[in-house]
């Protein structure tokens, strides 16, 4: 039964290959500083900054460029770009790359202005915001964190082997994204298919929580059924229009709060793939992909007929003459012949991982309590050994 819950998102998306012109229709809505956030500098091979830069041009933009946002931002970058927030006095912070930049423009927003120390306010103490937030916009190159339209935040501090994500609220939420599926054509294979299971994670965080007839398990299980259709087309020809718009807008919907309503939700998954990262600065879907058979593995009879369900109704598994316990099995055998059928990282230790990290990756990991199974520190344990032996 569906429980009581307010729905909003208030970020205007702008998708399609002609998405980027909406720059020409939100850009004079804001200040004339213009704080422009990009990575590592593929923008700027792929033709994406010139076209960005143009347009802020012809609006009559001042901008400040903040580069250099690595794959799993970090607190002393956090700090940078706050003081360049504040010294070029931005009215917008305008995020091109994908969901490391858009984390980390949110996470400079609401941290410019902050009188304490931002990781310690909103990533340790989980505080609301009650300063000055700085708009931010997104220009997105790869799907898979939905950051382009949800108010969530992960930053890293590497020397407190923590990564940490903060969902803040409607007012930190992006005030519009540009999403045109051909931006994402030049990604490396890798940040592709880590991206595809980050979508997939997402996505089955959610799903597997509650036992209710919830109508955002229909809902997960179309977005499902079509991002592993679409992958595999994609995979195999990264410039198919249809496959790139299809995921770019399943990534956007599996992490935009709506399919959350009603569920507990889980996020372990997520939790100690974070750990591995803040231990090993492994790529972030890549994590996701090592320990998600042996979690799933780990919780599945506790609820073993929402797996069941998704054994059937997602990977097409036939129920006939089979246990409960077989269906659901079969399912995420399904689900792991497709992960390696992608490429994606099965085992921990190709992320880096060595058995002299197990316990301190099990302090780093939040333990959630909206799942199926509510963690021991040892499981944790456990699950991570699991991976590293598949």
């Amino acid at each position: 039964m569906l429980g009581n819950f307010v729905y909003s998102n208030p970020t205007k998306i702008y998708f399609g290959e002609d998405s980027l012109k909406g720059l020409y229709e939100e850009l004079p809505k804001y200040g004339k500083n213009v704080l422009l956030v990009y990575g590592g500098g593929s923008i700027k091979k792929n033709g994406i900054y010139d076209k960005v830069m143009s347009i802020l041009e012809e609006c009559g933009k001042a901008v400040t460029e903040d580069s250099g946002v690595m794959p799993n931002p970090t607190v002393q970058k956090l700090y940078e770009g706050c003081k360049l927030a504040r010294d070029s006095k931005a009215d917008l912070i305008l995020a091109v790359g994908g969901g490391s930049v858009c984390d980390y423009s949110k996470a400079v927003s609401v941290s410019a202005y902050c009188d304490t120390d931002p990781w310690e306010k909103y990533y340790l103490k989980m505080e609301d915001v009650d300063n000055r937030i700085i708009p931010v916009g997104c220009v997105l190159t790869m799907a898979g964190t939905g950051s382009e339209m949800n108010g969530g935040s992960v930053i890293t501090n590497p020397e407190q082997k923590l990564k940490i994500g903060h969902v803040f609220g409607d007012n930190v939420m992006p005030k519009f994204s540009i999403l045109n599926p051909v931006y994402t054509y030049t990604l490396p294979k890798k940040q592709m298919i880590a991206g595809l299971f980050d979508i997939m994670s997402h996505i089955l965080e959610q799903y597997f929580s509650g036992t209710d007839d919830n109508t955002s398990d229909y809902v997960m299980e179309g977005l499902l059924k079509s991002l592993i259709h679409s992958s595999e087309v994609a995979v195999n020809n990264p410039t198919d229009y249809e496959a790139r718009s299809n995921i770019m807008w399943i990534a956007t919907w599996a992490l935009n709060t709506f399919v959350a309503k009603g569920k507990t939700t889980d996020w372990e998954v997520h939790m100690i793939g974070q750990a591995i990262g803040a231990h090993t600065d492994a790529t972030h879907g890549m994590t996701l992909s090592a320990v998600s058979i042996p979690y799933y593995r780990h919780i599945m009879p506790y609820g073993l007929e929402k797996f069941k369900r998704y054994a059937i109704n997602v990977w097409n598994v036939s129920p006939d003459g089979k246990s409960d316990e077989e269906i659901a099995s079969e399912g995420l055998t399904k689900m792991e012949e497709y992960m390696r059928r992608l490429g994606l990282v099965m085992n921990a230790s190709e992320l880096g991982v060595t058995p002299d990290m197990l316990e301190g990756i099990a302090d780093s990991t939040l333990i959630m309590t909206g799942g199926y199974k509510i963690l021991s520190r040892e499981d944790v344990i456990a699950i991570v050994k699991e991976s590293m032996n598949q």
